[in-house]
């Protein structure tokens, strides 16, 4: 029985301190970045500061702590939606070139890790 609480106890320390890591906090910056200039993404977008679009870290900060913060933005950026400029221009965004999915999910955990 002491051996049963042990190990009870033990996995929801475990999962506990899993849940306190963010998944993002894994992103490859080089990859990400790469990826970002090969779109053309910062045409629009910088890390800090907004320009067209808005900056990498006002995106990482309207999503903070929304558990589909990852799927959202992924779809976003696979699908090319409807968005509103600065300016209040509409076009369609710009679907994000990737060889994988892998590609695509590194991008979105360094976004949301800005």
């Amino acid at each position: 029985m002491k051996n049963k609480v042990s190990l009870i106890v033990a996995s929801s320390m475990l999962f506990a301190m899993t849940a306190m890591n963010p998944v993002h906090a894994a992103a490859d910056a080089g990859q990400a970045e790469a990826l970002l200039k090969g779109n053309k993404c910062t045409k629009c977008h910088d890390a800090v500061k907004d320009k067209t679009g808005p900056s990498f870290k006002k995106t990482a900060a309207k999503f903070k702590g929304k558990a589909d913060a990852e799927a959202t933005i992924s779809k976003f950026l696979t699908t090319g939606p409807k968005i509103k400029n600065a300016d209040g221009s509409e076009e369609e965004h710009k679907v994000i070139k990737a060889k994988d999915d892998a590609e695509v999910k590194n991008l979105v955990q360094w976004i949301l890790s800005q």
